[in-house]
């Protein structure tokens, strides 16, 4: 596991700058900062060719790695942290059997390598937290136990404010790290567990991503996905299937159709009740169907989009068009489709609404709370105003359950076709007696 595994252009420019710094260390050490034994070990590598100090680490390397550790646990200073820690990444570049010499400093230390590490992540300073963060990834993604909540926690929250973070190479370098680590359980599990950590990542596939943050996001996505519970609950939490079909539709890089595919099927196979119905909505069968016809140079996609086709097409012969009506529902994207201006299906399934302690109900009266689309709300309205209209007590239920209010404030909505909509279903809503409607 690399340092490289986390690589940004900005790193990596103001590390060749930090390594051209000259460090006040005999200052340190007239101060009782250091030791004159740790000033002669850092007067050997600082400022010194890479081949040189290659040279010594080869030689003495655990000695270099408990030192550089000691350091940052002891100097404050911006410029010095920074210097440490650009050593500490050019001794792991490209050396992954290094990586036990930071990780076994624990044996003299107990707050080594991460207590250094974790506490620098609340720098002011981006270069300090950001290449302390590298740092962290590497070393955390390496470890052969579970990783402690201790340590696991603080770098989470800080990858959390670095993913909503408007500097773009933040959130580069935040979702790379998540990219490292959410191959291990525990790590998916604690992410999971911080929901504004996901939401930032949700939050950038709907800002119109590159290519590369898109894959990288998906990438996350799918990893999380593997957890049964995620799987579970994502859609509901987060609206994801629109999304991934939206940005799966509009990408022109195979690997990213390639991770959002291999996401829909850990949907499916894990949670297929909690995620067909939103999949349906969001037209993923005719998506799958023409991806299907595509030509693709991964042979694993071309599997994955026959199981989501296989999938999502015995689930759309099945459906009753009640089935329809309520998978739409529940993925909480209401349109003008059919089923909403059928007199009929209103006459035979307007008490259905009921079923469940109100389950159906209760969604159309949260939609028409929650939704800020106009025809969500106008569709939405309608179908209230359908309900009381082929169900007479109807009326007492919605205005039991705060349905009516909510209608009625409807009618100012600036959206014509919402007032329009609202004002029909006040209307039955008021009138009397529905038989005679």
């Amino acid at each position: 596991m690399s340092i490289t595994l986390v690589s940004n252009s900005y790193l990596d420019e103001n590390s060749a700058k930090i390594r051209a710094k000259p460090v006040p260390w005999e200052g340190y050490q007239r101060a009782g900062l250091i030791t004159s034994e740790e000033l002669s070990l850092m007067k050997k590598v600082d400022r010194q060719s890479k081949a040189k100090v290659e040279t010594l680490l080869t030689s003495d390397g655990p000695t270099y790695a408990a030192l550089y550790l000691r350091l940052l646990k002891k100097l404050q200073r911006v410029d010095t942290q920074s210097c440490i820690l650009v050593l500490i990444a050019d001794a792991l570049t490209d050396h992954e059997e290094r990586i036990p010499w930071f990780t076994n400093a624990s044996q003299s230390d107990p707050e080594l390598p991460y207590g250094p590490l974790l506490r620098i992540l609340d720098s002011q300073d981006d270069f300090v937290q950001l290449k302390a963060t590298q740092i962290l990834t590497v070393l955390l993604s390496s470890e052969k136990s579970p990783i402690q909540p201790q340590q696991l926690h603080p770098f989470l929250n800080t990858l959390a404010l670095l993913v909503v973070n408007p500097s773009p190479h933040k959130r580069d370098i935040a979702v790379q790290c998540l990219e490292a680590i959410l191959s291990r359980p525990e790590c998916r599990r604690a992410v999971w567990a911080n929901a504004s950590l996901v939401g930032g990542l949700v939050d950038i596939l709907r800002h119109n991503p590159t290519p590369q943050m898109s894959y990288q996001v998906g990438f996350c996505l799918w990893l999380l996905t593997f957890e049964q519970e995620v799987a579970e609950q994502i859609q509901k939490r987060f609206d994801i299937i629109p999304l991934l079909v939206d940005v799966a539709q509009g990408a022109a890089k195979e690997k990213v159709i390639r991770v959002i595919v291999a996401t829909f099927r850990n949907l499916v196979s894990k949670a297929p009740q909690a995620n067909l119905p939103a999949m349906l909505v969001a037209q993923l069968l005719p998506f799958a169907k023409n991806l299907s016809g595509r030509k693709w140079t991964d042979e694993d996609i071309v599997e994955d989009i026959q199981f989501l086709r296989d999938e999502l097409s015995a689930r759309f012969e099945s459906l009753t068009t009640y089935d329809e009506y309520r998978s739409e529902l529940l993925s909480g994207h209401l349109s003008w489709s059919p089923v909403h201006e059928s007199d009929l299906f209103w006459k035979e399934n307007a008490t259905k609404l009921n079923d469940k302690d109100y389950e159906l109900l209760k969604i159309l009266i949260r939609l028409l709370s929650e939704s800020n689309d106009p025809t969500v709300l106008a569709v939405a309205s309608h179908d209230i105003g359908q309900y009381v209209k082929h169900y007479e007590r109807g009326k007492k239920i919605l205005t039991d359950l705060g349905g009516k209010t909510r209608v009625m404030e409807l009618m100012s909505h600036p959206n014509p076709d919402v007032r329009y909509q609202a004002l029909i279903s006040v209307q039955r809503l008021v009138s009397h007696p529905w038989a005679a409607v």
